[in-house]
């Protein structure tokens, strides 16, 4: 049965806005007037509201003037966390540095030892409070990495979280595993580690079906690049699609990723004219994390070079406890784009279709026939006001799979 949703003032398509390189907002496919039509929970067409009419099943009526965009989608967040790093963030804003913090026994291990405290019941209830909070801002997809549990217990334990979550939230829940996030106190090697987490938790992680994908953060301070690309490679052999933590304080990790296929490079605040000319060549979609710069005082990610040279750039949030707590979508893009001069059309594809390409999803991120009827509608008349007011005014209506939630 198909249903027509609208009118809408605008509805910003993206429905033939290329995968990569640099754009203006004549490529956002702009439809005024317009109406969505929908069947189960795919869109059928797309056009004038008062044409599609005659074609639909039902109307739902949209009052008001709004603006539609395709749902967000965010590509990098660790939503799964115990406890708090505000101790962490009130050093960081007296001047101690985020390795320094991390040699403290600050840092990520002090997330690890809350995390590994925590109850499942706990930590579920902590990721569907952040998921509809995301959710009501118009993020319809999430990606969700592991990482505070440091050991195969408590790894599967967060992805089982994750994979249990999804009956209670309507986004969709992509989960990641990043067990290699540092290397634990137990273990006195990293190399030790690394060959630990291939034996005893990958291959589970295939058995259970509780991810497809897996992380590494490369750094010194983490995991230093050649032991990192031999177990991305080991990951890459059992069938798991990759994504890297990389060049965030050192480059190095954008390099392997390119070289090992990896469907993106994540952080890339350290990248140099050398990586963005690497990652622009390849498919590996960049990914920006203007929240982790905004909380950790640093550069931000070079998204204008990365553009012109012609990457995909993807916008995410890296929503987590320490370097990334604020998590607003919106307001990180927007916050990106007045400092790194993006158009619109960059900062938008970059939140929708782009990020979706980072997590190996065609079929969402765009207004267009075939595509999921992930949606969003903002009360302004022009989609300039979206990002004009910095993120503040979000959507008033979101529609996940054809389903006004």
């Amino acid at each position: 049965m198909s249903k027509l949703i609208g009118p809408f003032k605008e509805i910003i398509t993206l429905a033939k806005t290329p995968d990569k390189g640099s754009l203006d907002d004549s490529k956002l496919d702009i439809i005024k007037n317009a109406g969505v039509l929908v069947e189960e929970e795919k869109i059928l067409k797309v056009g004038n509201f008062e044409a599609l009419r005659g074609s639909a099943d039902t109307v739902e009526e949209v009052i008001g003037e709004h603006v539609l965009l395709p749902g967000l989608v965010d590509c990098h967040t660790h939503l799964v966390w115990g406890g708090t790093r505000a101790r962490d963030y009130t050093l960081r804003m007296s001047g101690e540095s985020y390795e320094k913090i991390l040699e403290q026994g600050g840092g990520i291990f002090d997330s690890v030892e809350k995390t590994r405290a925590a109850s499942s019941e706990e930590l579920k209830a902590g990721l569907i409070k952040r998921a509809s909070r995301h959710l009501n801002d118009g993020v319809t997809t999430i990606e969700v990495k592991s990482g505070y549990g440091l050991d195969v217990e408590n790894e599967l334990k967060v992805l089982e979280v994750v994979k249990n979550a999804k009956a209670d939230i309507a986004a969709d829940l992509i989960p990641t595993c990043l067990a290699a996030h540092v290397c634990p106190k137990e273990f006195a090697d990293k190399k030790e580690f690394l060959t630990y987490l291939e034996r005893e938790l990958l291959p589970q992680l295939m058995v259970k079906g509780l991810t497809s994908r897996i992380d590494i953060f490369v750094e010194p301070s983490a995991f230093p690049v050649e032991m990192a690309k031999d177990y991305l490679a080991a990951a890459k052999k059992l069938g798991f699609d990759l994504t890297v933590h990389a060049d965030q304080f050192h480059t190095g990790g954008s390099q392997i990723a390119v070289e090992l296929g990896a469907r993106s490079a994540d952080h890339l605040e350290a990248s140099t004219e050398k990586e963005v000319a690497l990652l622009a060549k390849s498919d590996t979609v960049a990914v920006a994390l203007p929240g982790a710069s905004i909380g950790l005082g640093m550069q931000f990610t070079p998204a204008w070079k990365l553009l012109d040279a012609g990457a995909s750039l993807a916008i995410s949030t890296d929503w987590n406890p320490g370097s990334g707590p604020m998590g607003d979508l919106l307001v990180q893009a927007s916050i990106l784009g007045i400092y790194e001069k993006l158009s619109s059309a960059e900062i938008f594809s970059g939140i929708t279709f782009r990020a979706a390409k980072a997590l190996g999803l065609n079929d969402r991120g765009k207004i267009a026939a075939g595509m999921k009827a992930d949606m969003i509608a903002f009360p302004v008349n022009d989609y300039r006001e979206i990002l004009y007011n910095q993120g503040k005014i979000k959507p008033d209506m979101v529609w996940k799979n054809g389903k006004h939630i």
